[in-house]
């Protein structure tokens, strides 16, 4: 009687060392930082809604998008007279670009409400609409910049920076729409809207590179939105971590390694499943030698 409860124990035990999974942990790190809300473009003009027509073409245009976020990473519809789209960053998993593009209709009604035009922006995606008849803006349009506080000590940053845009305005062509390197500690990211077109890409991209150059000047980070291309950039002095696409350009907090952390916490509970075993059999033991 004394053992009834072993064949539950040891179950939650396997449990547990299954469900620590060191690729379930670099998955979350490596994309931890997708939902952070980067800015919100909330036109002045709110629509006048006396049948609820524009709520429910809003709605089902939301509905649209949010559904074709699990097979594409942008795509553009049409319900009623809004016309809307969603972008994810070209490096997420279509799993976090549906659980990015998912918060923004909630973002979107929470940070503007009812307007004519909306765009909410995320770190890993962002969606905007617009109602029929809402003026156009240009796609070299600067929506949001952000330049870190920290400036890069010594000589030799700027040049080191701009030959990684200059590999970023050539590389967005050759990506069609995105790119992502590192040149002497320097990560660049670049990425245009979707439906624009690869000559008109590398153009954009250049407008942002001369728009961060200007507007950053030495800092060791920047992001600069335009209406159809955004670029991001940041200065590691002792290296780019590995997969520096996930490090949050505003931050120069360190990241731990998430494989190290899995293992240490697989070892611990190993430990505890080992000393669990242990105690069981010193318990049977016992029992037997009770009996006698």
């Amino acid at each position: 009687m004394g053992f009834a409860r072993k064949p539950m124990i040891l179950p939650l035990l396997l449990i547990l060392l299954t469900n620590l999974n060191p690729n379930h942990f670099a998955d979350s790190a490596a994309s931890s930082d997708y939902s952070t809300i980067v800015y919100k473009g909330c036109s002045k003009d709110t629509f006048t809604d006396p049948n609820g027509s524009y709520s429910q073409s809003l709605s089902a245009l939301f509905g649209t998008l949010v559904s074709q976020s699990t097979r594409t990473k942008f795509y553009k519809a049409t319900s009623g007279s809004i016309t809307g789209l969603f972008q994810c960053r070209g490096d997420l998993t279509g799993r976090d670009c549906y659980n990015c593009v998912s918060r923004l209709p909630v973002l979107s009604d929470k940070l503007c409400g009812k307007t004519t035009a909306a765009r909410i922006q995320l770190f890993g995606c962002y969606m905007s609409y617009e109602v029929s008849g809402f003026s156009e803006i240009s796609g070299m349009q600067m929506l949001y910049k952000t330049c870190g506080g920290t400036t890069a000590a010594g000589t030799g940053f700027g040049e080191r920076r701009g030959t990684a845009f200059s590999f970023i305005e050539n590389g967005v062509v050759g990506g069609h729409g995105f790119y992502a390197t590192s040149y002497e500690n320097v990560y660049v990211m670049g990425q245009c809207e979707g439906d624009v077109g690869d000559s008109d890409c590398g153009a954009c991209v250049k407008s942002a590179v001369q728009k961060a150059e200007g507007e950053c000047g030495n800092a060791i980070s920047g992001q600069v939105f335009l209406h159809k291309c955004f670029i991001s950039y940041r200065y590691y002095p002792s290296g780019v971590p590995r997969g520096g696409s996930s490090f949050s350009y505003g931050s120069s907090s360190s990241v731990q390694n998430p494989g190290k952390t899995a293992a240490i916490i697989l070892g611990g509970a190993a430990g505890v499943a080992f000393f669990v075993i242990l105690l069981l059999f010193a318990r049977n033991l016992k029992k037997k030698h009770d009996d006698y």
